[in-house]
Protein backbone atom coordinates (compact mmCIF):
# COMPACT_ATOMS: atom_id res chain seq x y z
CA UNK A 1 0.00 0.00 0.00
CA UNK A 2 1.22 3.51 -0.72
CA UNK A 3 3.19 5.12 2.15
CA UNK A 4 3.83 1.77 3.85
CA UNK A 5 7.54 2.34 3.41
CA UNK A 6 10.05 -0.43 4.00
CA UNK A 7 8.24 -2.71 6.46
CA UNK A 8 11.48 -4.14 7.87
CA UNK A 9 12.56 -0.64 8.91
CA UNK A 10 9.26 0.16 10.62
CA UNK A 11 9.20 1.56 14.14
CA UNK A 12 6.67 0.31 16.69
CA UNK A 13 4.50 3.37 16.00
CA UNK A 14 4.62 2.70 12.26
CA UNK A 15 3.86 -1.01 12.73
CA UNK A 16 0.91 -0.30 15.05
CA UNK A 17 -0.44 2.23 12.57
CA UNK A 18 -0.39 -0.24 9.66
CA UNK A 19 -1.74 -3.03 11.84
CA UNK A 20 -4.73 -0.81 12.61
CA UNK A 21 -5.20 0.20 8.96
CA UNK A 22 -5.21 -3.40 7.75
CA UNK A 23 -7.52 -4.46 10.59
CA UNK A 24 -10.01 -1.80 9.49
CA UNK A 25 -9.77 -2.71 5.81
CA UNK A 26 -10.08 -6.45 6.47
CA UNK A 27 -13.10 -5.88 8.71
CA UNK A 28 -14.73 -3.87 5.93
CA UNK A 29 -13.99 -6.55 3.30
CA UNK A 30 -15.51 -9.23 5.53
CA UNK A 31 -18.64 -7.09 5.94
CA UNK A 32 -18.82 -6.58 2.16
CA UNK A 33 -18.66 -10.33 1.61
CA UNK A 34 -21.33 -10.96 4.25
CA UNK A 35 -23.57 -8.37 2.60
CA UNK A 36 -23.05 -9.91 -0.85
CA UNK A 37 -24.00 -13.32 0.53
CA UNK A 38 -27.15 -11.91 2.18
CA UNK A 39 -28.18 -10.17 -1.05
CA UNK A 40 -27.65 -13.36 -3.03
CA UNK A 41 -30.39 -15.12 -1.05
CA UNK A 42 -33.10 -13.19 -2.91
CA UNK A 43 -31.64 -13.79 -6.35
CA UNK A 44 -32.39 -16.43 -8.93
CA UNK A 45 -30.10 -19.44 -9.08
CA UNK A 46 -28.51 -18.03 -12.22
CA UNK A 47 -27.98 -14.66 -10.53
CA UNK A 48 -26.47 -16.32 -7.47
CA UNK A 49 -24.17 -18.42 -9.61
CA UNK A 50 -22.96 -15.36 -11.54
CA UNK A 51 -22.24 -13.43 -8.34
CA UNK A 52 -20.48 -16.49 -6.87
CA UNK A 53 -18.21 -16.71 -9.92
CA UNK A 54 -17.59 -12.99 -10.43
CA UNK A 55 -18.02 -10.76 -7.37
CA UNK A 56 -17.25 -13.18 -4.55
CA UNK A 57 -13.78 -14.25 -5.78
CA UNK A 58 -12.71 -10.61 -6.13
CA UNK A 59 -13.75 -9.74 -2.57
CA UNK A 60 -12.23 -12.95 -1.17
CA UNK A 61 -8.93 -12.29 -2.98
CA UNK A 62 -8.82 -8.73 -1.66
CA UNK A 63 -9.57 -9.92 1.87
CA UNK A 64 -6.81 -12.53 1.64
CA UNK A 65 -4.32 -9.90 0.47
CA UNK A 66 -5.27 -7.62 3.38
CA UNK A 67 -5.14 -10.58 5.78
CA UNK A 68 -1.56 -11.33 4.69
CA UNK A 69 -0.54 -7.69 5.21
CA UNK A 70 -2.24 -7.62 8.60
CA UNK A 71 -0.40 -10.81 9.55
CA UNK A 72 2.88 -9.24 8.55
CA UNK A 73 2.25 -6.12 10.65
CA UNK A 74 1.09 -8.19 13.63
CA UNK A 75 4.36 -10.13 13.42
CA UNK A 76 6.33 -6.90 13.07
CA UNK A 77 4.68 -5.47 16.20
CA UNK A 78 5.63 -8.67 17.99
CA UNK A 79 9.24 -8.45 16.73
CA UNK A 80 9.45 -4.91 18.06
CA UNK A 81 8.40 -6.06 21.52
CA UNK A 82 4.64 -5.71 21.30
CA UNK A 83 2.00 -8.23 22.27
CA UNK A 84 1.86 -11.70 20.77
CA UNK A 85 0.20 -11.46 17.35
CA UNK A 86 -3.50 -12.23 17.12
CA UNK A 87 -4.16 -14.70 14.35
CA UNK A 88 -7.14 -14.00 12.10
CA UNK A 89 -8.09 -17.23 10.42
CA UNK A 90 -9.97 -17.94 7.25
CA UNK A 91 -13.03 -18.82 9.34
CA UNK A 92 -14.41 -15.30 9.07
CA UNK A 93 -14.75 -15.60 5.32
CA UNK A 94 -15.73 -19.26 5.28
CA UNK A 95 -18.64 -18.81 7.68
CA UNK A 96 -20.15 -15.68 6.14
Amino acid sequence: MEHEGVPGDATMEHALYWKQIYTEILTMEEKVLATIRKLMVGQSEEGQREVEFTNVPVVVAQAERFRRRLSYWEARVHELGGAVPHQRGRAALATT
